[in-house]
């Protein structure tokens, strides 16, 4: 018997209230909005006279709160100030599904009234996907991808990434870049924004396959029995595979006093103790899966100024002693 005179007593005060606000269109007071940020807590207020004899707040059709009685399941609504004056509830933290109209709804001298509040939730602009570190060969076309939300409508810019500063490039969720040149590798930032807080960013690094260019190639005079030292540097992505051959033959640094060294972007051929078999036309050849590129200097005897040849002597000498230390005691 209580539970059912309870159940009649909700579905009593249910109707009471719908018709209220029913009744209420006369006194209809226009909307106000209230903003608030994902997350926060949010108060709405109804401001109300000691003549009141019933007021609750409605969320579309249903009833959150009636007087001090909850009716709300949610347990982010609560009951604030409740007073003579003041009649308002809280939601803690607030969410994006909160956002709509909010009435409420009271009586006062057998009047019925109703005020309304359209509650407005606005979110951080956030990148939620973001295309991946990519590789290409030069001379394709990439697409990138940048998905952002937030409320309101979020702002995405691309930008590329300089040692100096970063420059804007494309507006939008897409950059598109075709036939991509080397020059066009490095990072990219994606920049989104809604002015609600700082911008959020994230960054894609793209990196171009070319093949390799030969730089810097000199012609080396060294006379016998100095040390002599051919470069070979080359650009390239991935870095590329070095040979060196002299004439037609292929040289490898097994052979008496010739050593081969080579480092991620340039090879080293070095004479420890140059003889005139040395002297020649040696070619080197840098290759990866892009290409191949090669490139041809001379190994001669014909003196140049004796101070030039004393510094290039002891340059050399010193540079040969280091190097083989260093792999004395690599391998140690």
């Amino acid at each position: 018997m209580h539970r059912l005179c309870c159940l009649w007593c909700g579905i009593a005060l249910t109707l009471t209230l719908q018709g209220l606000i029913s009744e209420a269109l006369d006194f209809f007071q226009s909307s106000d909005n209230i903003t608030a940020s994902q997350g926060q807590k949010v108060a709405l207020s109804c401001y109300i006279d000691s003549n009141v004899t019933r007021v609750a707040w409605l969320n579309r059709s249903s009833i959150l709160y009636a007087g001090r009685d909850k009716w709300s399941m949610d347990t982010r609504v609560s009951l604030g100030a409740h007073n003579e004056l003041e009649y308002s509830i809280e939601i803690s933290p607030v969410d994006v599904y909160d956002e709509g109209l909010y009435t409420c709804s009271y009586q006062t001298m057998d009047q019925p009234h109703t005020v309304q509040v359209y509650l407005i939730v606005q979110v951080p602009a956030q990148i939620v996907n973001i295309s991946s570190d990519t590789t290409v060969n030069e001379g394709s076309n990439i697409l990138l991808l940048c998905l952002a939300v937030g409320r309101p409508e979020p702002v995405i810019t691309w930008k590329k990434v300089t040692s100096k500063r970063n420059y804007l490039i494309n507006d939008g969720e897409y950059l598109e870049i075709t036939a991509i040149k080397r020059q066009d590798a490095g990072d990219y930032e994606c920049v989104t924004s809604n002015g609600l807080s700082n911008p959020d960013t994230r960054k894609v690094r793209i990196t171009v396959n070319y093949a390799p260019v030969i730089k810097d190639v000199r012609n080396v005079t060294v006379r016998k029995g100095q040390p002599a030292v051919l470069r070979c540097e080359a650009l390239s992505v991935p870095a590329a595979d070095f040979q060196w051959y002299k004439e037609e033959k292929r040289l490898s640094g097994g052979i008496e006093g010739l050593r081969i060294q080579k480092d991620r972007t340039r090879s080293l051929l070095m004479f420890f103790n140059v003889s005139q078999e040395s002297y020649g036309n040696y070619t080197c050849l840098a290759s990866n899966k892009m290409g191949v590129s090669n490139a041809s200097m001379l190994l001669h005897g014909g003196p140049p100024s004796h101070g030039v040849v004393v510094a290039v002597e002891i340059g050399l000498w010193l540079w040969l002693v280091a190097s083989s230390c260093f792999v004395v005691f690599r391998n140690n």
